[in-house]
């Protein structure tokens, strides 16, 4: 493994202030309350407003992570926005961000992997900074799924909601946060899940080109349930590291029922698991980061804990890291 100098320094968070909850969706589809949790463990869900995108929210939670621990970003020299729902296909959400935050002299790209974009994202802020390239990198993973999601289709509406999440990742040779990764893509399902763009045809199939996400949900099920505790021991066996010596799981929050499946074959208790799902749904990229920031707020996530984040989704695309958690106590 190369020796990392990058260190996590500061989190936080936004979610849009409208929830729409599963009795909401009983008005909506042939749903109800007891089945949505039962089959998801979704509650509610947070919806971004008309006139509020990707780049809005993630500039709001980079807002709560300044005000949270007192840090500046003035001088962040690369911008790294995990999404799939950008305001635009260009400018990128970075380059919008960059823009509210008024910082002057940085580098902004979007990444897209879907559900593991955040895990990705951070994956390549550790490499910048531990090749000394770069010194301070802005890593957000935020969404505005439900613009692009049919509300008339029970499968999908009553999985997704809107979020954000930012951490601020600095160089520090002597306390690094980062530990391991595992990466990985099976680019040949990738028509078990996707949001059309351009292309009519994947992989030799027509799409449904609606320009609204569109799911296999059976089969991405049955692919997370058995790719990621694969990948979790691979991260494990590169860290030389055993289950029990980890403090937390942050797995992305897909489905409750599809964690549990992952805890059970994994061997990582339930119990130590961070997720996102139970308010928020499913909001892709943000889903980790969101988690992260509920463990810290609830007091859970502590300085110094061992963390294995994994995410997983379109692509299909799967990245892993173990973490230190090296955030000091929030400022305010």
């Amino acid at each position: 493994m190369n020796v990392s100098k990058a260190r996590i320094t500061a989190i936080g968070s936004y979610v849009p202030e409208r929830r729409l909850t599963n009795d909401d969706l009983e008005k909506m589809v042939d749903t109800n309350d007891e089945w949505i949790v039962k089959r998801t463990g979704i509650r509610e869900r947070r919806i971004a407003a008309d006139d509020e995108f990707t780049s809005d929210i993630g500039y709001k939670a980079v807002q709560d992570l300044i005000a949270r621990y007192e840090k500046s970003v003035d001088d962040v020299d690369m911008i790294i926005v995990c999404t799939f729902t950008p305001d635009f296909k260009t400018p990128s959400a970075a380059s919008l961000i960059q823009a509210k935050l008024g910082i002057q002299n940085t580098g902004a790209i979007d990444l897209n992997a879907a559900c593991a974009g955040f895990t990705y994202g951070l994956h390549m802020a550790n490499g910048l900074i531990s090749s000394g390239l770069h010194r301070k990198i802005l890593v957000i993973g935020a969404e505005t799924i439900s613009k692009v999601t049919d509300y008339t289709d029970r499968t999908t509406c009553i999985l997704f909601g809107d979020g954000a999440g930012a951490v601020l990742v600095e160089y520090d040779e002597n306390e690094p946060s980062f530990v391991s990764f595992n990466l990985g893509s099976e680019g040949e399902r990738a028509n078990k899940l996707y949001c059309t763009g351009l292309a009519e045809q994947m992989n030799g199939e027509e799409l449904v080109n609606t320009g609204n996400l569109v799911q296999s949900g059976r089969e991405v099920y049955k692919w997370a349930v058995n790719t990621v505790p694969a990948g979790m021991k691979a991260v494990l066996e590169k860290a030389a590291m055993k289950r029990n010596e980890i403090d937390w799981f942050v797995p992305h929050s897909a489905n409750l029922r599809m964690i549990e499946s992952i805890c059970d074959k994994s061997g990582i208790p339930l119990e130590q698991t961070l997720y996102s799902l139970v308010q928020y749904g499913n909001t892709s990229s943000a889903t980790i980061p969101l988690a992260l920031d509920i463990g810290v707020r609830e007091g859970k996530l502590k300085y110094g804990d061992n963390v294995l984040l994994y995410g997983f989704g379109g692509g299909l695309a799967h990245a892993g890291l173990i973490l230190r958690w090296t955030v000091p106590t929030e400022k305010n």
